[in-house]
């Protein structure tokens, strides 16, 4: 199986009395696949596609004579994981937050419908999005829900770094059976949160309703988000916050990947995504 790569690629080979360096765009070179970060350790076959004369060739290069080089961004990037524990007198949350996972969801909060929705915010964005929280629900969900949204969002910040390299928009529109829901954001450093749900019901199960908002609000303060949410459609709760956490997932997903024009700089005319 071969691999086309999604970006201007420059390969080197070097043979026992001379080494040349070429570069190739996407349209004209395959390469194995092979796992995320998996050196080869055998030989293999550069195949390059000749339009000019409708011919393809190839090449058999030795893993020790070959020498790849990648935008910044893309080369030297791991994984970005924000981790945070936040302990107060009525909760006990922590957070780790990999943006660049693979959606694996872990989620105790203790508000059953709250853990439903943070699957979702794996599953759509994939992100590993692993949260433990005690709080005190026996009063009701709101310390809980809010003290979540905080960690999630200083998760977020502390992930995405100096932001470099990254789309920083994001924009999804997410229908559930009657339900539509449109979600636009900004990794902007400014915080702001536009919220237009119109939710029928006070309560989902156990889980209160006016809570979908304060989740989001508690997010965005921490992270340094802008965040639009408005419903276009929608008659059952379920269906419209669920609608909401899949699109506002997607929409986030495309905001923290890696645009492989950038190169690695910062997406603002300014220089800087600041925290304010």
């Amino acid at each position: 199986m071969e691999l086309s790569l999604p970006h201007p690629y420059i390969i080197r080979t070097n043979s026992s009395s001379s080494s040349s360096s070429r570069i190739f765009k996407p349209s004209n070179l395959l390469l194995p696949q092979t796992p995320h970060n998996q050196i080869i350790k055998h030989p293999f076959v550069v195949s390059i596609n000749n339009k000019l004369n409708n011919s393809m060739d190839s090449t058999i290069c030795n893993a020790s004579s070959l020498t790849t080089h990648l935008p910044p961004s893309l080369d030297t990037v791991g994984d970005r994981i924000g981790s945070v524990k936040r302990v107060t007198n009525e909760t006990n949350v922590e957070v780790e937050l990999n943006l660049d996972g693979v959606g694996s969801p872990d989620s105790n909060t203790g508000i059953p419908f709250l853990d439903h929705m943070l699957d979702q915010l794996a599953s759509h964005g994939l992100f590993d999005v692993h949260v433990k929280a005690v709080g005190d629900t026996h009063i009701d969900d709101h310390h809980t829900n809010e003290d979540v949204g905080l960690a999630i969002g200083t998760a977020l910040l502390s992930a995405l770094g100096d932001r470099k390299g990254i789309n920083r928009f994001g924009d999804f529109t997410a229908p559930l059976d009657e339900a539509l829901v449109h979600v636009t954001l900004d990794l902007s450093g400014r915080p702001h949160l536009s919220y237009d749900l119109q939710i029928p019901t006070e309560r989902v199960g156990t889980y209160d309703t006016q809570l979908v908002e304060h989740f989001f609000q508690s997010l965005v303060n921490t992270s340094g988000m802008t965040l639009h949410i408005r419903q276009l459609a929608g008659k059952n709760s379920h269906h419209i916050i669920e609608a909401t956490f899949k699109a506002f997932a997607r929409a986030l997903r495309r905001a923290t990947e890696y645009d492989p024009r950038r190169l690695g700089t910062v997406p603002s005319s300014k220089g800087v995504l600041s925290r304010s």
